[in-house]
This record gives C-alpha cells, structure tokens and sequence, in this order.
C-alpha cells in the first residue's frame, strides 16, 4: 500500500493565500493554516479571474424579473454573463478535486449566506442566498465535500471535512479503481 492521497481543494484565493477582497486585503484563516499541512490547495478568487481589480468597487445579486443578476451598484455592470463563463470554464478544467473551501457571504464564494437584493442601490435585502461561482460549483460537484471558513471553525465540522476530502481523495487513487 502507498502513501494516503493528498487531497485537492478548491479554496477561495482571498482565505490566506492573496489580498483579493474587494477591499484589497486577505483573510487570515486558522483553520486554512491547519489544513495546509494535510490538503493540496488550489485557490482561484473568481472576482479577480472575471477582470475586476484590486480594490473594486462591490459587487451584490439582485434579483429583477425575476433573475439573478451579478452587479457592480457603483459601475453598474451587469456581470452575470461573465462569472458564468467563468465558473463553467474553470470547473470544466480544474481536473479532480476532493472538496471546496469558499468564502462564506461572498456574492461569487457564498455557498448559502449572501445577501440577495431587489435593487442594485439600498440596503435592505430580500433574503440570503448562493454566490455565483458557488452556485456552478455545487451543480456540478454536489457528491462532494463543499464548505465554507466560518462554517469549519467548529472542530467537529472542520475534523467531518477534512475526513471527508481524505476519503475521497484516497477512492480516487485507489487501486481498486479501474
């Protein structure tokens, strides 16, 4: 029998590897840190990967008509169209992955926390929602183990995932599997 199998995590870039928030800085993560040791990362900030700078003016969903827009309020861009490509185009080539770790209540990363509006302007919100990348992400990669920071700072939750990406990267490189 071989070594145990690294596993390939998809990470949100700004959880401690780049200052990409939209406000130019990076999230000092704990348990990113910890993980490091036992997990390949591989982080992508799919704001910055759609052409937006660092710092960029914020971004929110909006629903109008009845659709989920990605917009930039200040710009007024509709970026939609760009971050699905995106998703669909980096999803498509990441090759085999074990897990996601996305930044919860990004309007791109959020798996179930972002605010979800009815106009590109004002504050209140209609309810809470998926970012876009997460969206694409958990359509395409539901079988897996997909989690959020806050969510794995309770050590039961981080020990669930980190167990859970282990086993799938050991089924992965199994050589039972043909």
């Amino acid at each position: 029998m071989g070594k145990f199998a690294k596993p390939r995590v998809v990470v949100s870039k700004c959880l401690g590897f780049a200052p990409c928030r939209y406000n130019g800085e990076i999230v000092s993560d704990e348990v990113v840190s910890r993980l490091a040791e036992d997990v390949a990362f591989l982080p992508v900030c799919p704001e910055m990967e759609i052409g937006l700078g660092c710092p960029r003016d914020p971004i929110r969903i909006v629903v109008s008509g009845g659709e989920r827009r990605l917009v930039q309020p200040a710009t007024g861009r509709d970026l939609s169209g760009a971050m699905r490509e995106f998703a669909k185009r980096f999803l498509d080539s990441v090759g085999e992955v074990d897990g996601f770790l996305l930044k919860a209540r990004s309007p791109s990363c959020g798996i179930s926390d972002v605010k979800v509006y009815d106009e590109p302007e004002g504050e209140a919100f209609r309810r809470e929602g998926r970012g876009f990348f997460a969206e694409a992400v958990l359509e395409r990669f539901a079988h897996l183990q997909i989690e959020d920071e806050e969510r794995l700072r309770d050590d039961a939750a981080c020990e669930g995932f980190l167990a859970r990406v282990l086993a799938a990267a050991a089924s992965r490189r199994s050589s039972c599997r043909r």
